[in-house]
């Protein structure tokens, strides 16, 4: 009996995907227009990246491709630390959020524009400009602010004045004493003793708007703020300066500072102009920019948050305008109460929305009886 020859079966052979293969189309083209259309995992280093990673292109065949970054993390695999896949699905604000975190954490490292917009995964000018728009300040300027975040920490803990300086990467004593003039608003030697050495005049009143205190150092006003109590009020001071002395100014017989006080009591009762007094400004050069310009707006004017920014120089750092009047210790006189969101609505105020709503009514109608 013959016996039948065997079957032959074909090799299979797994047909590829085609939207795999146009995936790693955009994958070896570093296309950025298809960043936060997909991931890919590299098998052989367990990490994903986005399309544009400027990473050394992996060999395809351990290349998995993943819809979301958390589809990736699910199939074991870690974000890669150059491209940030983790946030191309999101803003480009939040790249440069992620690209922010990373200075604050090597804040004492030599960071070149160079090497931040590899970290990036994008070109040095395009780093610079998409950075500046989110953070409302260039890298150069973050970097400086984080290391004087540092400096200052240090300085609370104790540190000697050099050591926190080299710490947080200050290259020399003169760099230290030259941004302190301007940030510390004292010494680097007596803020680390928490403002020890330091005078410190204050004054409270009764206002329209409830307790009003004001504080000067030699450099001038440095803290006027609204509060429930002259207690309460006197308590933020000293967490300010915990160590400065600390003086009431009818008993230091400060006469300078008693007159201010008294014009600034007499600008809220619409009596007078606001004053124009020596102010201790303590904040980034961003944030002294918002202020300055917030000064030279009228009374009875208002600006949006997006027109502070513009004439604070900034015209795409329209957060950052906003986070600078949250940060402004000196109400009243530096008059963020002028600012309003586009919409025409009140936005946020420290010291209430009422008493926001109150300035801005009292000084609509002193311009409108003026007129």
């Amino acid at each position: 009996m013959a016996i039948p020859a065997p079957t032959r079966y074909a090799k299979t052979v797994a047909t590829p995907d085609p939207l795999d293969e146009a995936r790693w189309l955009h994958v070896t083209a570093r296309d950025r227009s298809a960043d936060g259309t997909f991931v890919y995992a590299v098998k052989t280093t367990g990490v994903y990246c986005r399309p544009s990673c400027p990473s050394r292109q992996a060999n395809r065949a351990n290349v998995s491709f993943h819809e979301t970054p958390a589809a990736a993390e699910a199939a074991g695999f870690r974000p890669c630390r150059r491209c940030h896949p983790a946030a191309a699905q999101e803003p480009a604000a939040s790249l440069m959020q992620a690209m922010a975190a990373y200075i604050a954490s090597h804040a004492e490292e030599p960071l070149t524009l160079a090497h931040l917009a590899e970290q990036a995964g994008m070109a040095p000018t395009h780093f610079q400009r998409a950075f500046k728009a989110a953070l409302g300040v260039s890298p150069r300027e973050y970097q400086a602010a984080q290391r004087l975040i540092r400096f200052k920490q240090a300085l609370r803990d104790g540190e000697g004045v050099l050591e926190a300086g080299l710490d947080a990467g200050f290259g020399s004593t003169s760099r230290i004493y030259d941004l302190a003039d301007g940030s510390l608003g004292m010494t680097p030697s007596a803020y680390r003793a928490g403002g020890a050495g330091e005078v410190i005049t204050h004054a409270t009143r009764a206002t329209m708007l409830g307790p009003l205190m004001m504080a000067a150092t030699p450099r001038g006003v440095c803290f006027v703020q609204f509060g429930e109590s002259e207690e309460a009020l006197l308590a933020g001071l000293a967490a300010e300066f915990p160590k400065a002395h600390l003086v009431r100014a009818a008993l230091a017989a400060a006469a300078p500072l008693d007159a201010w006080m008294a014009a600034l009591a007499a600008h809220l009762e619409n009596a007078a102009p606001r004053p124009d007094l020596p102010l201790d400004l303590r904040g980034t050069a961003f944030q002294i920019s918002v202020w300055r310009f917030l000064m030279s707006v009228k009374p009875g004017d208002v600006v949006s948050y997006s027109e502070l920014a513009e004439g604070a120089g900034k015209p795409r750092a329209i957060r950052a305008a906003a986070s600078a009047c949250a940060a402004n210790r000196i109400a009243v006189l530096i008059p963020c109460h002028r600012a309003l969101r586009a919409d025409g609505s009140l936005g946020g105020y420290r010291w209430g929305l009422d008493r926001k709503r109150a300035l801005l009514d009292a000084e609509r109608r002193e311009k409108a009886g003026s007129a």
